[in-house]
């Protein structure tokens, strides 16, 4: 998520350290923290003003209207203050539903004053900007703020003059207070927008001849700004909302989900509860909470969570288990029950979760049985029957009883299963595997039609735009009393430009930013199954690359794909492109997408990243809106459009396309926030009518680039479109602009809504779900006000989710049985050839090895050299150390150095026999050269890209380190200047996976080196690139590199100008070649062993690609 609570003493941290200001704020860091634990002695050593002053105390549990509830003490001393305490630490409270432990407190200087000197502020972020609201009459009793309070916005990027406070604020504040005031506000404001603030109450903030004080606060931040803010922020608390414990699991899954590109998140609601969930996306996730809620099982719900983004085996293990493991610790008399779901995956392989689900089922099969656990299984997506055969398989094995469903089953059915409210059927048949789009067939082919390029309904020129239900009088309040609902119809003025209707044609050509092969050949292969004339991506932009070429299939061909460094580049030489697909990182989307939108061809951007904060999404609305550019996300798979374009991995695989019918269009247009509810839409639309028009996913960030009124008003204003589904959820206002829109006439097709997050009003404290904008912060955000307010503007709402299939096909049918859908006949797509990487994942295929090796095997979780583990041999201490140190350095180096000399010797002696060093002498050995030449050939290889890394990582971290950059500054600039951290990053290895080497190394250097300053700080910054990426680790390399240099300048027998010049030589990379030279003599010994013949590169496994016109 990403605006997150913080508590009133890190926000007035915050506030104190750095407001910049010319009005006296008092009371700077006077405060003091008590819990059960306080040792009152030591805090009034720490806080000597706490036996002086007069004391106001207050729990600091994000509980709103303290002073009411009674939780304030006021004007007490410090014995008071203790007396006050006795009856309040820890203990129960409740406060609206929510019922929890008091259990932290803090104390405050009182500050005596008058209600004439009491004021009100707030800030707080909406998409058009910041608004700051005033009251000159503060306190408890300020009452009903939004209509009393003076307002004032500020726009994005814009800026708060004083002029306009004076003007618009202050119109009741007495004169001698104005000046102190407006350098308060203005450097408030100035504070909010530089530390990501999204939210920020004082209420009162108190002026006198004294000055200001700050006397309570509530804030939130934008938590995904950390790696901007991190400097000022420091290390940043996030407490429970009041009634929800911070359970230790909760933060072990939120390291996993920091550590990892995935989206890993668990809030536990009740530990004693036998509903559990396991459920996949944030969409998703909502969805079944909603159901299990609906179906009366809001009390016996136990946690929420969603895990989605592809995660590895490992660590859908690792939440696997931790689920289990918490379900486990307590019976119940009914038994329990683990509903594992989820939507159709887009690019999450399935079976390889499934995987990591299994071996934790298989680690708790017998607490699972003990707890008479059920689980219930429906999955949809990549390589999903395998996985659903291994889940299947493991209850047949363990004996619990699994029940495992596809795709033929609603999304939500096996929660009516699980909660006893429908039989649990037969289990149904389902497909082998994933590569049933080999097979050329279709559900209707007896029905062939005579084109598949125009829309699947027949055009028709009466009756095109049908009207919605008749809407009834009137608009609930929370539906029309409000500033967000402008006026339905769009003006444009000044520089701004009028967005296209129609944002994909099949001639639509795209740029993809970012080295996504995946998606790039998923793009292809739906344009092919579409029968497109040429391929949508034209080109692809990668800023860590030379201009080159990459090697694509278009159908059976192969085709070259140009990839460019720059972007002016690619946009020079493609003129025809109209669409950007942005896989940039969440640090580089805002530059790379405000670069692009310099480009006048751009007409349509898709921001794929989740956690760009709020701020610079902000702002690339605005510059959107400016230059006519409609934005799909952040945060988001994308969008579709049957038989024209897809963006990136939108829609799966090709048999979820096929099974949809994607590679044609229908009549049925849908736009969704969630990426992986939008494939269950494409499910349950094709399956209740002819199909989809259009689908997008906005994206579930708070401010989405573009919003549901957006897409509707396209689509009621496109003639294929002859029905709208819109899939909102619980957070912000936008829904109501569509039911203003269906009141005024303006959208007039028939909409099918439903917003997911109902449950969310069932709950005693609030839950933030999977995604950043799934939180209501007013009543009418919540789902169940849209959903009733959408119902009474005249759309067709179903009573839920549930329905929502059979509601779309009751309106279908009647816009068939009227005339204005007219279905076609089908027309079978053609064939596309499966992958030979994919075909190998599913066990389709085998292929006999290129190589034989008897010496190395590098693929498990630690090297092996000729069958002896790396730390067996390290126990042999079998080194040259002190022999190197004499003949390289010129000194005795002290024993520990000698040892991580051989230790580095050891561990870079070799890795396997696919490295280009190792191939070079294996294939000169076949070849009957000689050692020295085999080996020379080897050698030969080691520069830049293969391992030299050693010197690079040490004299960029040297120069980083020696400069005083923080970590976080130098990897935001390594990012900016587009250049890769030299000793960042495995192929193989992450932060979840270690390298046992480098665990080796780093073990020995903490326990033996004096001091490790240098490594010290790369390892900080493996904190930051992991966040990012969890194989972004500090690899064997840089590890060297930066331990060498702690080594060299810490142990004594070294100036700092020798040891300089020593990485300056290229002495590090010696160590490499040395090292490494053990195993290439290796190789060429065991070749000769072997007797193995002359080796010939096989004719498959290369790509003949000539120029067409040679070709032809």
């Amino acid at each position: 998520m990403s605006a997150k609570a913080i508590s009133e003493q890190t926000g007035k941290e915050f506030l104190y350290k750095h407001i910049c200001t010319s009005a006296a704020v008092q009371n700077r860091f006077r405060y003091a923290n008590v819990t059960s634990e306080t040792d009152w002695d030591r805090l009034t050593q720490d806080h000597p003003w706490l036996l002086t002053e007069r004391l106001v105390v207050k729990p600091d549990q994000l509980i709103k209207c303290r002073g009411k509830l009674g939780l304030v003490g006021v004007n007490l001393d410090l014995v008071g203050v203790q007396e006050w305490l006795k009856p309040r630490l820890m203990r129960e409270t409740t406060v609206a539903k929510a019922k929890g432990i008091l259990k932290n407190f803090l104390i405050e200087p009182f500050v005596a004053h008058t209600q004439e000197e009491e004021f009100y502020i707030c800030i707080y972020a909406t998409r058009e900007g910041d608004h700051v609201l005033f009251h000159h009459e503060g306190g408890v009793d300020v009452g009903d703020v939004d209509a009393k309070a003076q307002r004032l916005l500020v726009g994005v990027d814009d800026k708060l003059s004083e002029d306009s406070v004076k003007e618009q604020l202050f119109m009741h504040v007495p004169e001698d207070k104005k000046e102190v005031l407006v350098s308060f506000v203005v450097g408030l404001f100035n504070l909010y927008e530089d530390l990501y603030f999204t939210y920020l109450e004082i209420n009162p903030l108190v002026v006198n001849q004294d000055g200001v004080f700050v006397l309570d606060m509530a804030a939130k931040i934008d938590a995904t700004a950390d790696y901007i803010c991190k400097a000022k922020w420091g290390d940043v608390e996030f407490p429970p909302p009041f009634g929800r414990e911070a359970y230790p699991e909760e933060a072990y899954i939120a390291d996993l989900d920091a550590k990892s590109g995935a989206s890993l998140k668990l809030t536990i609601l009740n530990p004693l509860g036998r509903i559990w969930t396991m459920v996949a996306g944030g969409g998703a996730s909502v969805v079944y909470s909603d159901t299990i809620c609906d179906l009366g099982g809001v009390d016996e719900l136990a946690n929420y969570g969603e895990y989605s983004g592809a995660p590895s085996e490992q660590q859908t293990y690792d939440y696997a288990k931790t689920i289990l493991s918490l379900m486990t610790r307590e019976k119940h008399h009914e038994g329990k029950v683990l509903i594992i779901g989820g939507s159709i995956a887009n690019f999450t392989n399935v079976a390889a979760t499934f995987k990591g689900i299994v071996r934790a089922i298989k680690d708790y099969q017998g607490p699972l049985k003990e707890n008479g656990v059920t689980i219930f299984v429906r999955r949809g997506g990549p390589n999903y029957q395998e996985g659903l055969r291994v889940m299947g398989e493991v209850g047949k094995t363990t004996g619990i009883p699994i029940y495992v469903f596809g795709t033929e089953t609603h999304m939500t059915a096996i929660v009516g299963m699980a909660l006893g409210h429908q039989p649990i059927p037969n289990q149904p048949p389902v497909a082998a595997h994933t590569a049933n789009f080999l097979l050329n067939s279709s559900t209707n082919s007896a029905n062939p039609a005579s084109t598949r390029t125009a829309s699947f309904s027949e055009p028709r020129a009466a009756n095109d735009a049908t009207l919605a239900k008749e809407p009834k009088a009137g608009i609930p309040a929370a539906a029309s009393h409000y500033p967000w609902l402008w006026p339905v119809k769009e003006e444009f003025t000044g520089d701004c430009y009028v967005k296209a209707t129609m944002l994909f044609s099949r001639n639509t050509k795209a740029i993809m930013w970012g080295m996504q092969t995946r998606a790039v050949q998923g793009m292809l292969d739906f344009d092919y199954v579409c029968s497109r004339d040429e391929p949508s991506v034209a080109a692809i932009v990668y800023p860590f690359t030379g201009d080159h070429k990459q090697k694509f299939y278009w159908g059976h061909k192969e085709i070259l794909i140009p990839v460019y460094k720059n972007m002016a580049d690619a946009m020079k030489k493609h003129p025809e492109v109209d669409v950007l697909i942005s896989f940039a990182s969440l640090r580089s989307a805002f530059d790379s997408t405000m670069e692009t939108m310099q480009y006048s061809q751009i007409h349509t951007i898709a921001i794929i990243a989740e956690g760009i904060p709020e701020a610079q999404t902000r702002k690339l609305i605005k510059r959107a809106d400016e230059k006519g550019i409609t934005i799909i996300g952040p945060a988001t798979v994308g969008g579709i459009k049957p038989g024209c374009f897809k963006i990136g991995n939108t829609g799966g695989m090709l048999d979820n396309i096929l099974a949809s019918n994607l590679y044609r269009p229908g009549s049925v247009a849908y736009v969704s926030r969630s990426g992986g509810m939008s494939n269950e839409l494409n499910n349950i639309v094709s399956h209740a009518t002819d199909g989809v028009y259009e689908g997008v996913a906005i994206g579930g960030d708070r401010y989405p680039g573009s919003t549901f009124m957006d897409h509707v008003i396209r689509y009621q204003d496109t003639p294929g479109v002859k029905m709208i589904v819109m899939l909102g959820e619980i957070g912000g206002t936008e829904e109501y602009k569509v039911c203003q829109g269906i009141k005024e006439g303006r959208i007039t097709k028939p909409v099918v809504c439903w917003c997911i997050g109902t449950c969310a009003t069932m709950f005693s404290s609030e839950v933030q779900f999977g995604h950043a904008g799934a939180c209501a912060n007013q009543a009418f955000e919540t789902a169940v006000a849209k959903n009733q307010a959408l119902r009474d503007a005249g759309a067709f709402v179903p009573k839920s989710f549930d329905e929502l299939g059979d509601v779309i096909r009751t309106v279908y049918d009647e816009l068939v049985a009227n005339g204005t859908i007219v279905p076609a006949q089908e027309v079978p797509p053609p064939t596309v050839p499966m992958d030979y990487s994919w075909a190998r994942e599913l066990g389709l295929i085998r292929k006999p090895a290129s190589f034989m090796t008897s010496i190395c095997d590098e693929r498990g979780q630690e090297l092996i050299y000729a069958g002896m583990p790396i730390t067996e041999v390290f126990k042999e201490e079998i080194g040259l150390g002190g022999v190197l140190g004499l003949l390289w350095f010129q000194r005795r180096l002290p024993r520990y150095a000698c040892q991580f000399i051989e230790m580095c010797l050891m561990v870079t002696a070799d890795h396997g026999p696919a490295v280009s060093g190792a191939h070079n002498t294996i294939v000169c050995a076949r070849a009957g050269k000689d050692l020295i030449s085999s080996l020379t050939s080897g050698l030969l290889t080691i520069g830049d890209r293969f391992g030299g890394a050693l010197d690079a990582a040490a004299k960029q971290f040297s120069k980083a380190f020696d400069s005083g950059m923080l970590p976080m500054e130098f990897v935001n600039k390594m990012k900016k200047d587009g250049k890769l951290i030299m000793g960042i990053g495995h192929r193989v290895k992450s932060i979840n996976n270690p390298d046992m080497r480098v665990q080796i190394l780093k073990d020995f250097v903490k326990g033996h080196f004096p001091a490790t300053p240098m490594l010290d700080y790369a390892l900080d910054v493996e904190k930051i690139t992991t966040s990012k990426k969890p194989n972004l680790i500090l690899n064997v390399d840089g590890f060297i590199g930066v331990a060498f240099v702690d080594l060299l300048r810490m142990c004594g027998g070294f100036t700092r100008d020798e040891a300089d010049e020593f990485v300056e030589i290229g002495a590090l990379n010696g160590i490499f070649v040395l090292g490494r030279s053990m195993g290439f003599i290796g190789h060429y010994l065991d070749q000769k062993r072997l007797k193995q013949g002359l080796y010939r590169h096989p004719w498959d496994d290369i790509s003949y690609v000539l120029p067409e016109h040679m070709s032809m």
